[in-house]
């Protein structure tokens, strides 16, 4: 049980933490990243991830870490 906890301080402590993130989008064969710096996953997630369709292009952009 203690190790399980531990884990999980873990995670969210990783999660929380300030970091540069890519945003990579998708549309057709077209790729395209954009950095974005000092957020938090939850904020590069809030900011990033999307999908819909533009002119009947179907696009979806999600959020990886930068490389």
């Amino acid at each position: 049980m203690k190790k399980v906890l531990i884990v999980m301080a873990a995670g969210l402590l990783f999660a929380s933490c300030k970091k540069d993130w890519a945003c990579e989008c998708t549309a057709g064969d077209l790729t395209h990243t954009e950095t974005l710096n000092n957020k938090t996953l939850k904020e590069a997630t809030d900011e990033c991830n999307d999908s819909g369709s533009v002119l009947g292009v179907d696009y979806e952009c999600k959020v990886n870490v930068f490389k």
